[in-house]
């Protein structure tokens, strides 16, 4: 083995680890289960996978029964055997196809595992390899005893998880490292940490409830549990991953490349996300998921078995932790002695594990702290980063026209209140330069409808900073998105102009089924945004990404200006997403003037970076200036290879990545002079000087 490459950072660990009574049974009936599929010393296409000596040292049942310790003799049992046949699948995956990059023989050797994983029925393929023989087993002693809902969700994380192998061999045959936000999402799936929370669920025999499973809430705590986990994985990897094996897809690479950092200075990085990934877990479980029971109306008895699963998950990341300490398949020489942890059937003292979480919460603490510590209103200017265009844009003809009905229709419907918006805001902000780009080709009357929503989402936006915002009204937010949905379903009478900008535009609105989803979805995330203010909390940086999506709009404008197909498959979500991020990031450099220090403003990826790395400003900038630039690139890695997504389809989002940055570029909305602040240039403001500040900004002819 290399020389290690770093020592250990010390890791937030706020709960014991604790060990299942049944390991011997399990160690025994493993090995035997593994001996009888040919899984040891047996060769595959002449490559011996495992050894008994690998076997036992990777001691598998240690891992099971440290994540699963309240699991009875027969349930650990099938446990340990799933982790045994989905780890000796990630080796035979490695030496059949990595290290040969043998993509086309990948392809087919996934594609025939599907056969062994029916959604109904039985299995009727016959098995050809220790894969296909164990997944055949253990699918027949699993799926039967559970719902339709967790057999769903369980086909769904397997196939990830196995599918998602061929993105890291693709990446290892280009010899391209992912970038941060890439990275995470893709090593939710291949990693596996949502396969591992289903099998949490099957363990502990508590479902979480099929109205809840694919909310927000249940999501973010499957994915900080996912995020942690395999984040953790990849400290205690790194040496034989990256030294030995060759392998791009290790989170400490990636942030040891991306920022610029010596391995160790990107171990601890690392460590910092996975805390913070932690924190987001506590704080969901703690202020969200009570509210969600309420808001769906839970019952008492599944509102104990989520409990009994998020404790699962919890008992996860102690015992996945400690195993890692323990198992020779990672670097972690004189970790348990360093920890001063206790041996294996070892009397550790009373105590001692305590005192552990103790140490553990006292040295993340500062981080926790940094997250509520923020000064509303209190941020320094940062550079504006330049930008070349993502590509050329185009403007509608039909612009010049559409500006004058955009206006009028705002002041028909209202939104001209002059408490949100006036007409100089209205015009400042240009929402038809942003349709007449995104949607170049639109007819006028669809150019309209484009841009009126658009001014309708921004108004919106504006409007729950300025009524709901301020005075940290939650409630007020949550009622008046009932209020939006009631609108946009059955109807009703509306009170106020961002209700009546609605009930106008609905009926001329096509695709009302996405536009409503997208709608709810971004003002959802609304209500997230202000809980954030409310706590005073910079958010997680992961979450914040994720989130930004939603509160940026990007799905409602994409839904505005894509055609249906294929919407939904894998290519075209990835491609979704990296636009949106690209948008959305860049979004947050334009507008931090005017969120953070004009309107005290927490959620913004600038102070994100700043809060999570401890930055200056100017680096925080930097640093979300190459992150829109890396999401960029993907976006054009990914199109330029997205099986099954027509040329129109990327077309159209090249439209919208050109029209959405040249109005960020071009638009008032976000400058010195629409602001109305410029101490540190010399510009005219106060009493009688917006005039001339916005007529800078106003198109010929206004």
């Amino acid at each position: 083995m290399p020389e290690t490459p770093f020592v250990l950072p010390e890791f937030y660990l706020p709960y014991p680890a604790r060990l299942n009574p049944h390991l011997e049974q399990a160690r025994t009936h493993s090995k035997a289960w593994a001996r009888e599929l040919d899984m040891v010393d047996v060769p595959q296409h002449g490559t011996v996978i495992w050894t008994e000596h690998d076997l036992d040292s990777h001691d598998y049942a240690l891992l099971c029964a440290y994540t699963h310790p309240d699991a009875g003799a027969d349930e650990l049992d099938l446990i340990t055997d799933w982790y045994v046949w989905v780890f000796y699948f990630d080796d035979h995956f490695l030496e059949l196809y990595k290290r040969t990059g043998d993509i086309d023989s990948a392809r087919a050797y996934l594609d025939r595992l599907d056969l062994f994983m029916p959604r109904e029925g039985e299995i009727t393929a016959t098995p050809e390899n220790p894969v296909e023989r164990g997944l055949t087993d253990l699918w027949t002693r699993t799926i039967p005893h559970r719902s339709a809902g967790w057999r769903r969700r369980f086909v769904e994380s397997t196939k990830a998880l196995l599918e998602e192998s061929l993105w890291e061999l693709s990446n290892i045959n280009e010899g391209r490292l992912a970038n941060p936000i890439e990275y995470v999402e893709m090593r939710r799936k291949v990693g596996g940490a949502p396969w591992s929370a289903n099998l949490v669920e099957h363990s502990v025999h508590a479902e979480v409830p099929d109205e809840i499973a694919a909310s927000r809430p249940l999501e973010v705590l499957r994915d900080c549990f996912a995020d942690s986990v395999h984040l953790r994985n990849d400290l205690f990897s790194y040496q034989r991953e990256v030294q030995d094996e060759g392998e791009l897809s290790n989170g400490v690479l990636v942030f040891e490349k991306f920022l610029g950092l010596t391995t160790q200075e990107a171990a601890e990085a690392v460590n910092d996300l996975i805390t913070s990934r932690l924190h987001q877990f506590e704080h969901t479980a703690l202020t969200e998921v009570p509210a969600l029971f309420d808001e769906h109306g839970v019952d008492p008895a599944a509102r104990a078995a989520t409990f009994a699963y998020v404790k699962g998950l919890q008992d996860w990341q102690a015992g996945g932790h400690e195993w890692h300490l323990r198992s020779s398949r990672y670097m972690n020489e004189g970790a348990l002695a360093s920890r001063g942890g206790p041996e294996l059937g070892g009397v550790s003292g009373l105590g001692t594990s305590a005192a552990r979480v103790f140490s553990s919460v006292l040295a993340t603490a500062p981080q926790r702290l940094r997250a509520y510590g923020h000064s509303p209103f209190s941020a320094v200017p940062v550079p504006r980063p330049v930008f070349e265009p993502p590509f050329p844009p185009r403007l509608s003809p039909h612009l010049a026209a559409c500006r004058h009905r955009n206006v009028d229709w705002a002041r028909r419907t209202g939104l001209l209140d002059g408490v949100v918006w006036d007409e100089r805001k209205l015009r400042a902000a240009d929402l038809p330069l942003c349709a007449a780009g995104i949607a170049p080709d639109a007819k006028p009357d669809r150019l309209d409808v484009v841009s009126d929503w658009l001014t309708w989402a921004t108004y919106a936006d504006d409007y729950y900073q300025a009524v709901f915002g301020a005075t940290r009204d939650l409630a007020g937010a949550k009622a008046c998105n009932e209020r939006l949905t009631l609108l946009m379903t059955d109807g009703g009478q509306p009170l106020n102009p961002l209700e009546a900008a609605l009930a106008d535009l609905w009926p001329r609105t096509a695709n009302r089924d996405a536009i409503r989803r997208a709608v709810e979805s971004m003002t959802g995330s609304w209500l997230w945004r202000l809980a954030n203010l409310a706590q005073n909390r910079v958010p997680d940086p992961i979450d914040h990404v994720e989130m930004r999506r939603r509160t940026f709009g990007a799905d409602l404008s994409l839904s505005l200006v894509l055609p249906p197909e294929p919407r939904g498959s894998r290519p075209a979500e990835t491609l979704e997403h990296t636009a949106a991020d690209y948008s959305g990031l860049l979004n947050d450099l334009r507008s931090y003037d005017k969120e953070v220090r004009s309107e005290g403003e927490l959620n913004n990826a600038v102070l994100v970076v700043r809060n999570f790395l401890d930055c200056p400003p100017e680096r925080a900038a930097e640093v979300v200036t190459d992150l829109v630039r890396a999401r960029l690139e993907e976006f054009r890695h990914t199109a330029d290879a997205a099986p099954g997504v027509p040329p129109e389809y990327v077309e159209a989002l090249r439209n919208w990545l050109a029209g959405s940055a040249h109005w960020h570029e071009n638009a008032g909305r976000y400058t010195e002079i629409e602001l109305g602040y410029q101490p540190w240039s010399g510009r005219p403001s106060g009493i009688g000087t917006s005039s001339l500040r916005i007529s800078a900004l106003l198109p010929a002819g206004h």
